[in-house]
């Protein structure tokens, strides 16, 4: 597992003064280059499945993102209000750039052109209102094979978690699995976040035609 390859890459040449930042860009690579090197790398024959967990927003316009196409890609995709609104709990700095809602467009486009289909997209609703189902589907989608354990998992920070989880993964880390009555009801958004909602919104109409639970769970 490799949570947020570019982060360090991103803060480096976007200059976002993001929590922990300088702890981030002299711990982690960021040098381009190097990180997509590691990312399109064969994974380890005692470990084969190599899970790489991208922020959109952190692949930058100007930067050749092809190489994507050397992997298996699914997309995770959210209501912009729910993302602005969990955005806003956290951090001041908000903009549709910010979201990586038109990244996650582009980069779902290159990949669907490559493959002449539509890649595995999954909604986080369906995921937590039927985990097992969502998870089944998209393990299909890839070629994996389910497994129950991957429903729940210990409280707490986890080895692979970024340094950066400590500012953010406070709600994982105090979960054990997927429960919809968990999820916090998005905050009302002041007219600044519902203007890039409203901007989003369109996109993440697009992307969610694609979604895989989308016959079987909540049409």
């Amino acid at each position: 597992v490799w949570d947020e390859p570019f982060y360090a890459f991103s803060l480096k040449h976007h200059g976002n003064d993001h929590p922990l930042r300088e702890e981030i860009m002299a711990a982690y690579e960021s040098d381009y280059d190097r990180v997509v090197a590691l990312c399109t790398s064969s994974p380890n024959s005692a470990k084969p499945i190599f899970y790489q967990k991208h922020m959109t927003h952190h692949m930058l316009p100007g930067f050749d993102r092809r190489w994507v196409l050397q992997l298996f890609n699914a997309f995770l995709i959210r209501d912009p209000v729910a993302v602005l609104s969990s955005y806003a709990r956290k951090w001041e700095d908000v903009s549709l750039r910010a979201i990586g809602i038109v990244e996650q467009w582009q980069l779902f486009d290159l990949v669907a052109q490559a493959l002449g289909r539509a890649p595995p997209v999954v909604d986080a609703e369906d995921v937590l209102e039927a985990p097992a189902e969502t998870l089944t589907r998209l393990c299909g989608a890839l070629e994996l094979d389910f497994c129950p354990a991957m429903l729940s998992w210990p409280r707490g920070p986890k080895r692979f978690d970024g340094l950066w989880g400590r500012h953010w993964y406070n709600a994982v880390h105090a979960s054990t699995g997927f429960a919809a009555s968990q999820a916090q009801p998005p905050v009302a958004l002041p007219a600044a976040l519902g203007r890039i909602a409203d901007e989003a919104l369109p996109i993440y109409e697009r992307l969610r035609a694609h979604r895989l639970a989308a016959t079987s769970l909540n049409g």
